[in-house]
């Protein structure tokens, strides 16, 4: 997508009544298991959903289109993560005998390369945007740093519990969240140890998501106790606790920044999605649900729009007839 062709879209600022008046554009139903994982590409207009179906997809998100299924029937598909290249995605299994993370050209639908290091299941996974390197966090204590074109991990840390793991947007920053903590490293001298460790205020449930805003500012972190925390990254003050429904030891609570971090957007226990403003702390909108799994949840770059994945897969967008004040507004 061109630059200018992005800029225009987002001219229309998000406000609160933007949010408010969101709602399901477009579904695809055609999932015989829940969505278990999303990613947008950073550059592209492509997204690629994981399923307990045992199958990975693509859609260009600009023509609202199913581009290609992939099954992995072998291995099934837990969580999927785009390189740099919006045809190629590396994911980890869901079977249970083999935790490899394999990176796989969705365009040949060949495996390029397995990367093997993990005893037990890979619950957090994020990627570089910067450069080739990604880090996996597991049930089995560890989280891996990985250089794409390498099989072998390039560094290993301990830690004691679950960890949700993310990289910043420059690449130079990583963080691992886990009891109650997250742990902030230098992704040059990352062997050092932590050089700054935040509190988010002694919420010990296991972490389920860490995430940096795109202006790398703020970042937020998901528990299993239902709380997204949201902080200020470089002073680790927290800035606001938002609570929903607790998730079940299956599920995973995933919460998004919008584009310009104005607001949060997050899943919740009893299905339903709930957006709240990061100024003012306080709950802007919300989205009942029949479902009662935490949906999967993910904003669009540069773009007015969310998706969710559950049992279906969502394209949220503005209703703007709802808008007035919009409506004949270039």
């Amino acid at each position: 997508m061109a630059g200018s062709e992005r800029e225009d879209k987002v001219s229309l600022e998000l406000t609160e009544e933007i949010l408010q008046s969101m709602e399901v554009g477009m579904a695809f139903k055609d999932y015989s298991g829940r969505i278990s994982s999303m990613d947008f590409h950073k550059t592209s207009s492509y997204l690629v959903t994981a399923s307990d179906d045992e199958s990975i997809r693509l859609y260009d998100v600009a023509s609202a289109t199913c581009l290609k299924t992939i099954n992995s029937k072998k291995y099934g598909v837990d969580l999927v993560c785009f390189t740099s290249h919006p045809t190629t995605v590396i994911y980890s299994s869901k079977n249970g005998w083999d935790e490899s993370l394999r990176l796989l050209s969705l365009h040949d639908n060949k495996y390029l390369r397995y990367f093997k290091g993990h005893h037990d299941r890979v619950v957090s996974l994020s990627l570089c945007s910067r450069k080739e390197c990604f880090i996996s966090g597991s049930l089995d204590r560890s989280v891996l740093l990985w250089d794409q074109r390498v099989e072998k991990c390039q560094g290993l840390l301990r830690v004691q519990g679950r960890p949700a793991t993310a990289y910043d947007d420059q690449g130079l920053v990583f963080a691992i969240a886990f009891g109650g903590y997250i742990r902030m490293f230098d992704a040059r001298k990352y062997e050092k140890g932590p050089f700054e460790i935040f509190s988010v205020g002694g919420d010990i449930s296991d972490a389920n998501v860490v995430k940096f805003s795109n202006d790398g500012r703020l970042m937020l972190l998901t528990t299993k106790d239902g709380h997204i925390h949201v902080l200020d990254s470089f002073r680790g003050t927290l800035l606001s606790t938002y609570n929903v429904k607790p998730v079940s030891e299956s599920s995973t609570l995933e919460a998004s920044f919008s584009p310009e971090g104005m607001f949060v957007i997050s899943g919740s226990g009893d299905g339903s999605v709930y957006a709240w403003s990061v100024r003012s702390g306080k709950e802007v909108a919300s989205w009942m649900s029949a479902e009662n799994e935490p949906p999967v949840i993910k904003w669009a770059p540069g773009n007015l729009m969310f998706v969710t994945g559950s049992s279906e897969l969502s394209f949220w967008i503005p209703d703007l007839s709802k808008l007035g004040a919009y409506v004949g507004r270039k």
